[in-house]
């Protein structure tokens, strides 16, 4: 076997290992009570998995953005839920490329060490949605602070993050050349400005997702919070974004594989009219169909983390892979219910909080539609379509 190849098997039996602690009664009751998981975060950050895009350097392990999507995967395979967790790796890329050295070195180690999470994203807003060159959250450059007012939604773990990274707009729209400009990322201590102009409000969702929206109201943040240069935002988060659908399409095909093993294993055993479910065609096919369509998601992913590593603009790659990977997950979570029957609604088989988890994937971070004009448009050259 490869090295290569051998340290991501490694990587995979390391995070198998660390989730068998995390069986699914402990899901099953953070779940009934939306409770952050806590524990496994603290588990993940202590075994130096969330630091693996940061550079050894700074206290990280300085892995590649394939073997994060192995750890990622293997999480989700395992049963367990890496949306508690995964902001923390893509939105790791925008401070690691566009960050100054001084903000590098005041919060990588800290962040590596688990001192301080670094998992909240500020980008969507209530009347922008996956219109983000919208947004109306304003920050005005006042002296030696920017001053920021507006609003953010759908900002998953804000109440369990030190860290927010912020895009908000720095010149008005209708004051620039391009209208990609006038965005500016900053990075936002969130203990300092909760009640000083922040407030976080929790939104109850179908999964337990910690989602919030965040209420910024003549916040206060010092100008050395800005990452990069100003007006340059919008630039700096598509790398990141790409990023993230890579790795949130791993973490599909982890659930695909999870779904596909619980349904194997389930029709191997179940009997109905004295012989084994699984030996019926009707209940064989679909299983088979949907290990079918994860294999060549997974081939996807892979190429895409690929391109992504070998420093390629994997643009076409990471939207392919989080269209096909999250479609794959969702007909696996269907296909898997199916085979359980009635069992597949009983919280005590796991599927049911599973399904819910996996419906997520194909509407966020960005939905199947946008997915497809991205590639007629941009790939196929077709008219824009928006």
């Amino acid at each position: 076997m490869p090295q290569e190849a051998e340290q991501l098997e490694d990587i995979r039996h390391a995070v198998r290992g660390l989730c068998e602690g995390f069986p699914g009664e402990y899901w099953r009751a953070k779940d009934a009570a939306r409770e952050y998981p806590a524990e496994f975060v603290d588990a993940l950050t202590r075994a130096g998995f969330l630091a693996a895009l940061i550079p050894v350097e700074h206290g990280g392990s300085g892995l590649s953005l394939e073997a994060a999507c192995v750890i990622m995967e293997e999480i989700q395979a395992s049963g367990c839920n890496g949306s508690s967790a995964h902001a923390q790796m893509y939105i790791m890329n925008t401070l690691l490329r566009y960050g100054s050295e001084a903000q590098k070195a005041e919060y990588l180690p800290r962040i590596a060490s688990g001192e301080m999470r670094l998992q909240a994203f500020g980008v969507s807003e209530p009347t922008s949605g996956t219109d983000t060159l919208s947004l109306k959250t304003r920050a005005v450059r006042d002296g030696d602070t920017y001053v920021i007012n507006g609003q953010k939604i759908w900002t998953s773990r804000a109440e369990h993050s030190d860290l927010m990274l912020l895009l908000a707009r720095t010149t008005p729209r209708d004051q620039v050349e391009k209208k990609t400009d006038g965005l500016s990322i900053f990075l936002v201590d969130m203990q300092a400005a909760l009640n000083n102009g922040m407030t976080i409000k929790p939104i109850r969702t179908m999964m337990n997702h910690s989602s919030c929206e965040v209420f910024f109201d003549d916040l206060r943040i010092p100008a050395s919070c800005l990452v990069g240069e100003e007006g340059k935002g919008f630039r700096y988060i598509l790398s990141g974004m790409n990023a993230e659908r890579i790795l949130i399409a791993a973490e599909c095909i982890g659930d695909a594989k999870w779904f596909i093993g619980k349904a194997t294993g389930y029709a191997k055993d179940r009997s109905v009219f004295s012989r084994p479910i699984g030996q019926n065609q009707g209940v064989q096919f679909p299983i088979a169909r949907c290990y079918a369509q994860m294999r060549a998601a997974e081939l996807m992913v892979r190429h895409a983390a690929r391109v992504y590593d070998e420093g390629g603009n994997p643009g076409e790659e990471a939207n392919m892979a989080k269209l096909l990977a999250s479609e794959a997950s969702w007909a696996a979570a269907d296909m898997c219910v199916q085979t359980f029957g009635g069992f597949g609604f009983a919280d005590e088989y796991d599927v049911e909080r599973k399904f819910r988890e996996a419906r997520l994937y194909t509407v966020a971070p960005i939905s199947t539609n946008l997915i497809l004009s991205y590639l007629a448009e941009h790939v196929l050259g077709l008219p824009r379509s928006y």
